[in-house]
Formats: C-alpha cells, structure tokens, sequence
C-alpha cells in the first residue's frame, strides 16, 4: 500500500511550493546537499511530480552519484517521458558510468531537439565522447 503522505500530513500545494523554493535556492547557492534534502523530501511527499523527481537526480548527478541520479530520471521519465532535460541528464549520467554506447545513443537523439540548448549541449557529448581511444 502507498501512503499520500501529503495527505496524511495535510500539507497543502502552498506548502509544498514553500519547500521547492527553498530548495531551489539552495540549489542556487551551490548547496547541492542540502538542496537534495528537500527535494528528496518533496518526491516523497508528491510522488508524482516529475519536476522534484528530475531535480533530485541531478542533483544526484551534481554530487557525482550517476547512479543513483538515474533512479530519479527513470521515474521522472515514467511521467513525462519526452522531457529532453532529463533525457540530457540521462545521457551524462550514462557517460559517467562508462555507458558509452548508451549514452551517445540518447545524446544523437537529442542533438535532433529543437531546443538549440539541448542538441547543441548534445552535439558537444557526442564530440567528448564518441571518438575512441
């Protein structure tokens, strides 16, 4: 059974909004441990928000956990699964694992986004990392 622990709590969507600001500031400050607190908390406390889930994995990825970073992707892509910043992510923590194949396949789909952040960012990984050595 899943408890809704912003029921059970009875926090309302302002509080939970209160608890993302302050995280994001953390983040902000380059506080990224004390920002992954909050955002931890806020994917347990709304589950279902792809935001907090993508946030915590990268800060996760920040910290130089790509593993456990990809957890957070996975879900987040489980609800939004086009979200192209979390497919980048997807692609950068794949590389850090030494997922090379994985990680330029995910990145030559992206260097195709429309978004010129996201396929220019993606061009670069493909770059960095598609000649062998």
């Amino acid at each position: 059974m899943h408890i809704k622990w912003q029921k059970e709590l009875k926090w309302s969507d302002e509080q939970l909004e209160d608890m993302r600001y302050a995280g994001y500031a953390y983040l902000r400050q380059g506080k990224y441990q004390i920002a992954l607190t909050f955002f931890e908390a806020l994917t347990v406390l709304a589950p279902e928000n792809p935001y907090d889930l993508e946030t915590t994995g990268a800060l996760y990825l920040q910290l130089n956990q790509p593993k456990k970073a990809l957890e957070y992707f996975d879900k987040a892509l489980k609800l939004e699964s086009e979200h192209s910043p979390t497919l980048m992510n997807v692609s950068k923590a794949l590389f850090m694992l030494g997922r090379r194949d994985e990680g330029l396949k995910v990145a030559k789909i992206l260097s195709r986004d429309a978004n010129p952040s996201i396929s220019n960012t993606a061009k670069a990984l493909i770059l960095a990392y598609g000649i062998r050595k």
